[in-house]
């Protein structure tokens, strides 16, 4: 793994100089994501916050040959640069050792895109796939996504007198990724460079698909001060709300684990003006039924490490 020195002494892949809100999570993931490689990279990008403020033509972020392509199918288009690649060498008209890495927001991947990276999963390719979760459509309004939360306000799922936000829990997405029985999948929080850029380092070195899920703090979309942006992604680790562990071969390995010192999923959401009606009298209940989701969906995570 990369010490914070190497990492600082790397050419910068993903510039600064975009128009990325102040303290947007999606930006550190894609200059962290790219830190962790040599820069023989290709990306893909879904529609969305990153592929928009990174790339207002005629400018750009990135410094590695990148293809933005509609919403739902960066892992469709990259699996396809792959499959080239791997013809070429073949045929011995190219060389040169290339890593490819597709980015999704959850609207893109979640949903959107579920179809075409399932199908690049199964298929085989040799890739990374990252999904900055930023837990609704915030590109297009703030619209609600399979990735939000219980109880969180969104446009599409607002939060009044009938319903407090939206009334599903978010979809497992990276339990959805480990039952195509890929090589190595994990969860990673902003917030943690040092975890992060190791799981990228050792998805690049694993033949075949791989997929990082990445969990990331929207100011805008969840309304908290801009400066708090790594304070949130650690909140979210610390609470347990977004455990960070890893499955390399169907092994589960947890990566953190707070044990006494778990914070209350209070700590997580009270900063964010997106649930701010759950600390309404009339709403505890709501908020402690969030508090239990979380707790349980922790002992099962505990249960999984422990059995594999």
């Amino acid at each position: 793994m990369a010490t914070l020195k190497e990492l600082a002494k790397k050419p910068e892949y993903f510039t600064n100089g975009h128009r990325g809100c102040a303290g947007c999570g999606a930006a550190i993931v894609a200059r962290h994501v790219l830190m962790a490689t040599d820069g023989n990279v290709v990306v893909a990008n879904a529609t969305g916050c990153l592929e928009v403020f990174s790339t207002i033509f005629p400018f750009t972020a990135w410094n590695v040959p990148f293809i933005h392509n509609a919403f739902e199918n960066a892992a469709a288009t990259i699996s396809g640069v792959e499959a080239c690649y791997q013809s070429l060498k073949a045929q011995k008209r190219y060389d040169k050792e290339v890593k490819f890495i597709a980015f999704g927001g959850d609207g893109g991947t979640y949903d959107i895109g579920l179809q075409a990276l399932s199908g690049a999963m199964e298929r085989g390719h040799d890739m990374l796939y990252v999904c900055y979760d930023n837990g609704a459509y915030m590109n297009t309004g703030i619209q609600r996504s399979s990735a939000t939360p219980k109880g969180a306000n969104t446009t599409t799922a607002p939060a009044g007198k009938v319903e407090q936000g939206k009334t599903q829990k978010r979809k497992d997405f990276t339990a959805i990724l480990v039952a195509h029985h890929i090589p190595y999948v994990a969860q990673a929080v902003v917030g943690d460079w040092a975890d992060l850029t190791r799981k990228v380092e050792k998805a690049l070195s694993i033949k075949g698909p791989t997929f990082i899920n990445v969990f990331q703090p929207c100011r805008l979309g969840w309304g908290y001060e801009p400066s708090r942006t790594i304070e949130m992604g650690r909140l979210a680790k610390e609470t347990c709300f977004w455990p960070v562990f890893e499955v390399e071969n169907g092994v589960y390995k947890l990566n953190y684990n707070p044990k006494d010192r778990k914070k209350p999923i209070t700590e997580f959401l009270k900063p964010q003006s997106r649930f701010k009606h759950l600390f309404k009298e009339e709403n505890k209940p709501l908020l402690e039924e969030i508090q239990k989701d979380v707790d349980q969906e922790w002992q099962r995570m505990l249960k999984i490490c422990e059995a594999t």
